[in-house]
């Protein structure tokens, strides 16, 4: 696939995810889609799909290999997935996340800043709160 086809691809996927079209997505991953590449602006697609809460389409990102825990660097979109997940309080998509492996206390900004939970907590969504202390996570830290 030459580079111009892998752009067409990217946009394709970049483009179905705030839409929540899953066939789009479907269709781009299978396409050859890098469900991994963030845009110019350093936001990868499994963070668009988590901070909108569009759970099956970040379960279609995560079954065709994109990592759980890479952080966005984007403008107004930097972090983790399930940081993103947790503060919105979109708790399926903090479920399907887990389910993939997702570090239910990674930190974002390398390491220096809010957890999961923390978000969780300041957003005030108990029902994110429970599903992430029943894996583990931990105000603070990571658990030990």
């Amino acid at each position: 696939m030459n580079q111009r086809q892998r752009k067409k691809l990217f946009r394709r996927l970049f483009n179905a995810i705030p839409a929540g079209d899953t066939t789009a997505v479907e269709v781009a991953l299978r396409a050859g889609a890098d469900p991994d590449q963030a845009d110019g602006e350093g936001t990868t697609p499994l963070y668009v799909a988590s901070v909108q809460g569009q759970t099956e389409i970040a379960r279609l990102l995560l079954a065709a290999g994109a990592s759980p825990d890479i952080e966005s660097s984007g403008i107004g979109a930097e972090g983790t997935p399930l940081c993103a997940a947790a503060c919105w309080g979109h708790t399926e998509t903090v479920r399907e996340l887990l389910a993939y492996g997702a570090d239910p206390n990674a930190r974002e900004d390398h390491g220096t800043g809010w957890s999961p939970l923390e978000w969780a907590n300041r957003g005030r969504h108990p029902a994110t709160v429970a599903v992430l202390t029943a894996v583990g996570a931990v105000t603070g830290g990571r658990a030990t």
